[in-house]
């Protein structure tokens, strides 16, 4: 009879100890989670434009995200001056220490893409 419950005994324990593997892997695969925080955007910067004019619409266009596809919108913006073309430029944070920088040329037009992402690349050319 003490065979048995030994017995019970380790299977409950292994299943245990599997739930907590889980659990603990639940825990750790967030850790590397790498997701945008917007620490500056302005637009039209080069025509006198306030410096983080369009940091409110990165931020809600994407922080906590991966990676995001930024299209200025000058009524977002608020900044709707039409006098010449304007740059953008973000500023976003993926960890702690780690910033980048992101910019469109005046010369790219209106309905540029910016993309701002924190996916690491490794392998050639990276």
């Amino acid at each position: 009879m003490n065979r048995n419950r030994s017995a019970t005994r380790g299977i409950g324990i292994g299943r245990a100890c599997a739930i907590a593997g889980i659990a603990v892997l639940g825990c750790f695969s967030n850790v590397d989670a790498r997701t945008i925080t917007v620490l500056s955007g302005t637009y039209g910067a080069n025509c006198g434009a306030p410096a983080g004019n369009a940091t409110g619409d990165l931020v809600r266009q994407c922080d906590g995200r991966d990676t995001c596809q930024y299209v200025p919108d000058r009524q977002s913006i608020g900044y709707t001056a039409r006098s010449c073309s304007k740059d953008l430029q973000a500023d976003w944070r993926c960890t702690g220490t780690e910033i980048h920088t992101a910019m469109l040329s005046p010369e790219a037009g209106t309905d540029s893409t910016l993309v701002l992402s924190c996916i690491e690349h490794n392998g050639p050319g990276h």
